[in-house]
């Protein structure tokens, strides 16, 4: 089910341990300063719970392409799809990743001053120090060669990523690698997968790029469609070391 993640190894931290777990569909990969994985599956199996049950009493939850109101009460990690998914203009479903992500890693950060989650390319991160991120991005010049740096920051942060041509998640776009900074990894999942649904070739990355900087919360964007990237915001590309 999981492919081999090889760009897991390239965003490691100094100082923290790697380790994975696996609860049904969700695989993570954590790094915090303790091997925490019985909290980090107690998390997971609480968010999964969450959002299956809910998706039993609200079936559209799970299928809907645009956004949804929440007609009931509901745990906070749906309450904060819901909301990623309305700023975003998409169903909440697209937040998912990044909203188990955030839950996971906010559970874990009692227990250590740094984490980073990381969930089929959605980040959750909370670090002391500057952080940079490989680009994965399987048909294009950029893949494994270029980084995303984000500097030092003094809250959590999501950094995710969306692909028309790589992975199992929907979308309707054809680009490589479409990449969001958010305060809110859900926000950053939702909008990454919106703006991807706009890459049909490279001329759109500017104007997708136009409409996620009018997104209140995002802060950055990487934009890859085969040699042409696009870059706005609070991060700037790297060369990874060889």
């Amino acid at each position: 089910m999981f492919e081999n993640r090889i760009y897991r190894r390239q965003h490691q931290k100094k100082g923290l341990i790697s380790f994975d777990i696996t609860v049904k569909e969700t695989n993570l990969n954590i790094q915090a300063e303790t091997d925490l994985t019985d909290k980090t599956i107690k998390s997971v199996l609480t968010c999964r719970n969450y959002i299956e049950t809910y998706i039993n009493l609200h079936p559209e939850f799970a299928t809907s392409m645009t956004p949804l109101q929440n007609s009931s009460p509901a745990p906070q990690i749906i309450r904060d799809m819901i909301k990623a998914a309305e700023l975003a203009n998409v169903g909440p479903m697209a937040a998912v990743a990044g909203a188990v992500a955030a839950a996971a890693g906010t559970s874990l950060l009692p227990y250590s001053n740094e984490i980073v989650v990381e969930n089929g390319g959605d980040i959750f991160i909370k670090s002391d120090s500057k952080t940079i991120f490989s680009i994965y991005a399987e048909n294009s010049v950029f893949s494994m060669t270029t980084g995303i740096q984000v500097e030092k920051r003094d809250t959590p942060y999501g950094l995710c990523t969306s692909s028309g041509t790589l992975g199992h998640s929907k979308s309707f776009g054809k680009a490589d690698a479409v990449t969001v900074l958010a305060d809110s990894c859900p926000l950053a999942d939702a909008v990454a997968t919106a703006l991807g649904n706009r890459i049909k070739k490279a001329t759109d990355i500017k104007d997708a790029i136009d409409t996620g900087k009018t997104i209140p919360g995002v802060q950055g964007i990487v934009i890859i469609k085969g040699d042409n990237i696009g870059l706005w915001g609070d991060l700037k590309i790297v060369r990874l070391p060889d």
